[in-house]
């Protein structure tokens, strides 16, 4: 008889991770560019711009490597733009 132990339900097992705590800026990020169609045609387009202004006058909270990412990616939408940047943060 084979025992369940707490482990075998844990995230990672499940295939799924819990994102960092300091991941929060990068989700707000995506956050106003899903809600906001303004905000997200400026992140693509001037995301430099985009990171300069925040959204609701609030800054985002990233680090110098998420603003470099964020900065040289180029991408047609947000989906290629969110899955260049997970790659990204991958590599780092």
């Amino acid at each position: 008889m084979a025992m369940l132990t707490f482990d075998a339900y844990t995230a990672s097992s499940a295939g799924f991770r819990k994102p960092p705590a300091e991941r929060g800026g990068l989700h707000r990020l995506f956050a106003a560019a899903i809600v906001n169609d303004q905000f997200r045609k400026t992140l693509l387009r001037e995301p430099e711009r985009a990171l300069a202004n925040g959204y609701l006058g609030q800054p985002f909270t990233l680090s110098d490597q998420e603003k470099a990412i964020i900065r040289t990616i180029r991408a047609e939408n947000l989906t290629d733009l969110a899955q260049k940047v997970n790659q990204a943060l991958k590599s780092i």
